[in-house]
């Protein structure tokens, strides 16, 4: 499950989040699907952590750096840093995150991927906006992010969910993309990936009221033997 929830309470479309409806929302939705992963563009430390608890999942967060610096949530504050964040029903055993090498705009780009227990690298990034201050950096990172991905997929099964601010797909070759293109707000922006062990891969878009991205839900079933 991917959503991109407007956390920061800086962005435009905080307007629309009626903060805490949104992570109500957030919080049925993963306890109607029951997904074996979440991951999590602009979103907030403490609210990743309050869902987390909420629905008995582990959880991995990167805070981003925002001109130049860490950002704190505001509206309310209390809500830890911005940053984006994955969540999983196995346990996680490691995690590591890098910003990429193109960036324009004031907020670093990143991406972040968590191992689990069960050996799925679950990984999340939201690439730079369409904005005329971001537009140039997107485009590498997109080749940065294939590329990463196709790195660790050498070494384990992986999936990945994220805001990618494009049609598009940044999956390396041997991947499969679902995206949201059938959705109602910023439709295929976000997408999901997988490597050839994720087999019949299907997605469902769920409407959102209290963000601006719809929820991008894809089913898939683990081939054995990997």
């Amino acid at each position: 499950m991917q959503m991109n929830l407007c956390l920061s309470g800086l962005a435009g479309c905080y307007a629309k989040v009626e903060y805490p409806a949104v992570l109500q929302e957030a919080i049925a939705r993963i306890r109607e699907a029951h997904p074996d992963a979440v991951t999590f563009n602009e979103a907030c430390r403490a609210d990743v952590a309050l869902i987390a608890r909420r629905t008995g999942y582990h959880f991995r967060f990167s805070a981003v750096i925002y001109h130049g610096r860490d950002l704190p949530c505001i509206k309310p504050g209390g809500r830890g840093l911005f940053g984006d964040a994955v969540l999983t029903k196995s346990s996680i055993q490691n995690s590591d995150s890098h910003a990429f090498a193109a960036q324009a705009g004031p907020e670093q780009r990143q991406w972040l991927c968590a191992g689990t227990r069960m050996g799925v690298e679950v990984c999340t990034a939201h690439l730079a906006s369409p904005e005329r201050d971001e537009a140039a950096a997107n485009a590498p990172q997109c080749a940065q992010l294939a590329a990463m991905l196709a790195r660790r997929s050498a070494a384990h099964t992986v999936i990945f969910g994220g805001d990618v601010n494009r049609l598009s797909s940044c999956a390396p070759p041997s991947f499969w993309t679902r995206t949201d293109r059938s959705g109602r707000q910023d439709p295929g922006s976000q997408q999901i990936y997988g490597t050839a062990a994720l087999r019949m891969p299907s997605a469902r878009v769920l409407p959102a009221v209290h963000t601006d991205h719809d929820v991008l839900l894809v089913s898939a079933r683990i081939a054995t033997g990997r």
